[in-house]
Protein backbone atom coordinates (compact mmCIF):
# COMPACT_ATOMS: atom_id res chain seq x y z
CA UNK A 1 0.00 0.00 0.00
CA UNK A 2 1.45 3.32 -1.10
CA UNK A 3 1.86 6.16 1.40
CA UNK A 4 -0.73 8.85 0.59
CA UNK A 5 -1.28 12.22 1.60
CA UNK A 6 -4.08 12.64 4.50
CA UNK A 7 -6.86 14.88 3.51
CA UNK A 8 -6.23 18.47 5.19
CA UNK A 9 -9.28 18.08 8.55
CA UNK A 10 -10.46 21.69 7.53
CA UNK A 11 -10.80 23.99 4.67
CA UNK A 12 -7.72 25.73 2.84
CA UNK A 13 -9.04 29.22 3.64
CA UNK A 14 -10.09 27.75 7.65
CA UNK A 15 -6.46 29.15 8.96
CA UNK A 16 -7.24 33.09 7.76
CA UNK A 17 -6.00 35.49 8.49
CA UNK A 18 -2.96 33.76 10.40
CA UNK A 19 -2.13 30.97 7.55
CA UNK A 20 -3.66 32.42 4.29
CA UNK A 21 -5.40 30.21 1.85
CA UNK A 22 -2.51 29.67 -0.98
CA UNK A 23 0.10 29.25 1.28
CA UNK A 24 -2.26 25.94 2.56
CA UNK A 25 -3.16 24.77 -0.84
CA UNK A 26 0.51 24.71 -1.90
CA UNK A 27 1.62 23.76 1.35
CA UNK A 28 -0.52 20.11 1.50
CA UNK A 29 -1.35 19.60 -2.07
CA UNK A 30 2.28 19.93 -3.59
CA UNK A 31 5.01 20.23 -1.12
CA UNK A 32 3.55 17.38 1.18
CA UNK A 33 2.78 15.33 -2.17
CA UNK A 34 6.24 15.61 -3.02
CA UNK A 35 7.32 14.25 0.16
CA UNK A 36 5.38 11.31 -0.18
CA UNK A 37 5.64 10.46 -3.98
CA UNK A 38 9.16 10.61 -3.38
CA UNK A 39 8.76 8.48 -0.52
CA UNK A 40 6.89 5.57 -2.29
CA UNK A 41 9.59 5.79 -5.40
CA UNK A 42 12.41 5.46 -2.86
CA UNK A 43 11.05 2.24 -1.12
CA UNK A 44 9.30 0.87 -4.03
CA UNK A 45 10.03 -2.89 -4.11
CA UNK A 46 11.37 -2.53 -0.45
CA UNK A 47 9.93 -4.23 2.48
CA UNK A 48 9.61 -0.38 3.84
CA UNK A 49 6.63 0.11 1.19
CA UNK A 50 4.43 -1.32 3.75
CA UNK A 51 6.08 -0.53 7.03
CA UNK A 52 4.08 2.59 9.53
CA UNK A 53 6.42 5.89 8.47
CA UNK A 54 6.98 6.59 11.61
CA UNK A 55 8.26 3.06 12.51
CA UNK A 56 10.56 3.74 9.59
CA UNK A 57 12.02 7.08 11.23
CA UNK A 58 12.37 5.22 14.53
CA UNK A 59 14.58 3.06 12.59
CA UNK A 60 16.11 5.12 10.21
CA UNK A 61 19.82 3.00 10.49
CA UNK A 62 17.97 -0.01 9.07
CA UNK A 63 17.35 1.49 5.77
CA UNK A 64 19.88 0.77 3.09
CA UNK A 65 22.32 3.58 2.51
CA UNK A 66 21.35 3.74 -1.01
CA UNK A 67 18.09 4.81 0.24
CA UNK A 68 18.58 6.39 3.36
CA UNK A 69 19.05 9.86 3.25
CA UNK A 70 15.86 10.08 0.52
CA UNK A 71 13.87 8.19 2.66
CA UNK A 72 14.96 10.28 5.99
CA UNK A 73 14.00 13.34 3.67
CA UNK A 74 11.17 12.47 2.36
CA UNK A 75 9.47 10.14 5.45
CA UNK A 76 10.50 12.65 7.41
CA UNK A 77 8.28 15.23 5.17
CA UNK A 78 5.64 12.94 5.44
CA UNK A 79 5.60 12.36 9.07
CA UNK A 80 5.95 15.86 10.21
CA UNK A 81 3.24 17.59 8.20
CA UNK A 82 0.96 14.61 8.69
CA UNK A 83 1.14 15.87 12.44
CA UNK A 84 0.86 19.31 11.39
CA UNK A 85 -2.73 19.16 9.63
CA UNK A 86 -3.95 17.77 12.23
CA UNK A 87 -2.57 19.93 15.38
CA UNK A 88 -4.06 22.91 13.96
CA UNK A 89 -7.70 23.83 13.70
CA UNK A 90 -10.20 26.82 12.70
CA UNK A 91 -10.48 29.22 16.31
CA UNK A 92 -7.90 27.45 17.64
CA UNK A 93 -5.51 29.01 20.07
CA UNK A 94 -5.51 29.50 23.55
CA UNK A 95 -3.97 27.78 26.30
CA UNK A 96 -3.58 23.69 27.17
CA UNK A 97 -5.43 22.03 30.17
CA UNK A 98 -5.32 18.58 32.18
CA UNK A 99 -1.91 16.55 32.27
CA UNK A 100 -0.29 18.55 29.27
CA UNK A 101 -0.76 21.96 30.98
CA UNK A 102 0.42 20.60 34.18
CA UNK A 103 3.40 19.03 32.47
CA UNK A 104 4.04 22.71 30.73
CA UNK A 105 3.95 24.56 34.00
CA UNK A 106 6.87 22.06 35.81
CA UNK A 107 9.30 21.80 33.03
CA UNK A 108 9.08 25.15 31.63
CA UNK A 109 8.00 27.43 34.74
CA UNK A 110 4.31 28.77 33.29
CA UNK A 111 3.28 28.70 29.40
CA UNK A 112 4.23 31.47 28.38
CA UNK A 113 8.25 30.29 28.92
CA UNK A 114 7.08 27.54 27.19
CA UNK A 115 5.55 29.69 24.23
CA UNK A 116 9.00 31.55 24.83
CA UNK A 117 11.20 29.01 24.27
CA UNK A 118 9.36 26.79 21.38
CA UNK A 119 9.56 30.46 19.30
CA UNK A 120 12.94 31.26 20.11
CA UNK A 121 13.73 27.58 18.61
CA UNK A 122 11.77 28.41 15.92
CA UNK A 123 13.13 31.79 14.66
CA UNK A 124 16.63 30.68 15.40
CA UNK A 125 16.72 27.25 13.35
CA UNK A 126 19.36 28.38 10.69
CA UNK A 127 17.90 27.87 7.35
CA UNK A 128 14.89 25.21 7.31
CA UNK A 129 13.54 23.20 9.43
CA UNK A 130 10.92 22.81 12.91
CA UNK A 131 10.28 23.53 16.02
CA UNK A 132 8.99 21.08 18.54
CA UNK A 133 8.10 19.82 21.63
CA UNK A 134 9.12 16.59 22.28
CA UNK A 135 8.85 13.77 24.92
CA UNK A 136 11.42 11.69 25.68
CA UNK A 137 11.39 8.10 26.79
CA UNK A 138 11.31 8.99 30.56
CA UNK A 139 8.29 10.93 29.48
CA UNK A 140 10.00 14.50 30.39
CA UNK A 141 9.05 17.25 27.86
CA UNK A 142 11.52 19.47 26.12
CA UNK A 143 11.78 22.01 23.58
CA UNK A 144 14.42 20.98 20.41
CA UNK A 145 14.92 22.02 17.10
CA UNK A 146 15.46 20.26 13.64
CA UNK A 147 17.06 20.18 10.35
CA UNK A 148 14.91 20.32 7.13
CA UNK A 149 12.95 17.28 7.55
CA UNK A 150 14.28 15.60 10.39
CA UNK A 151 11.60 13.86 13.05
CA UNK A 152 12.77 13.96 16.19
CA UNK A 153 11.36 10.52 16.39
CA UNK A 154 15.22 9.72 15.04
CA UNK A 155 16.53 10.54 18.01
CA UNK A 156 14.25 8.46 20.28
CA UNK A 157 11.62 11.76 20.96
CA UNK A 158 8.35 11.72 20.26
CA UNK A 159 7.01 14.91 18.78
CA UNK A 160 3.81 16.11 20.54
CA UNK A 161 3.45 19.49 18.07
CA UNK A 162 5.54 21.42 16.18
CA UNK A 163 5.55 24.10 13.79
CA UNK A 164 7.16 24.01 10.76
CA UNK A 165 9.49 27.18 9.84
CA UNK A 166 10.35 26.49 6.37
CA UNK A 167 10.01 29.46 4.06
CA UNK A 168 7.67 27.61 1.93
CA UNK A 169 4.96 27.41 5.30
CA UNK A 170 4.94 31.17 5.80
CA UNK A 171 6.98 33.11 3.03
CA UNK A 172 3.48 34.28 1.01
CA UNK A 173 1.86 36.14 3.67
CA UNK A 174 4.81 36.86 5.77
CA UNK A 175 8.48 36.95 3.81
CA UNK A 176 11.43 37.74 5.72
CA UNK A 177 9.19 38.26 9.21
CA UNK A 178 9.40 34.49 10.57
CA UNK A 179 8.78 35.48 14.55
CA UNK A 180 5.77 37.16 13.42
CA UNK A 181 4.26 34.19 11.66
CA UNK A 182 5.95 31.72 14.75
CA UNK A 183 3.44 34.05 16.70
CA UNK A 184 0.72 34.44 14.97
CA UNK A 185 0.49 30.61 14.55
CA UNK A 186 -0.33 29.80 18.30
CA UNK A 187 -3.89 31.53 17.38
CA UNK A 188 -4.80 28.14 15.23
CA UNK A 189 -3.33 25.54 17.49
CA UNK A 190 -5.80 22.56 18.77
CA UNK A 191 -4.49 21.55 21.80
CA UNK A 192 -7.06 18.82 22.17
CA UNK A 193 -5.19 16.42 19.52
CA UNK A 194 -1.76 18.02 20.99
CA UNK A 195 -2.97 16.60 23.97
CA UNK A 196 -3.91 13.26 22.63
CA UNK A 197 -0.31 13.14 21.38
CA UNK A 198 0.94 13.87 24.36
CA UNK A 199 -0.54 10.81 26.17
CA UNK A 200 0.17 8.40 23.15
CA UNK A 201 4.07 9.66 23.44
CA UNK A 202 3.78 8.45 26.98
CA UNK A 203 2.86 11.84 28.58
CA UNK A 204 1.06 11.76 31.59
Amino acid sequence: MAFEVPPLPYDYNALEPYIDTQTMQLHHDKHHAAYVNNLNTAVNNTDFASKNVDDILRHINDVPQNIRTAVQNNAGGHSNHSMFWAIMKPNGGGEPTGALASAIQQTFGSFDQFKAAFNDAGAKRFGSGWTWLVLDQSGKLSVISTANQDSPLMNGYFPVMGNDVWEHAYYLKYQNRRPEYLAAWWNVVNWDEIARRYQQGGGH
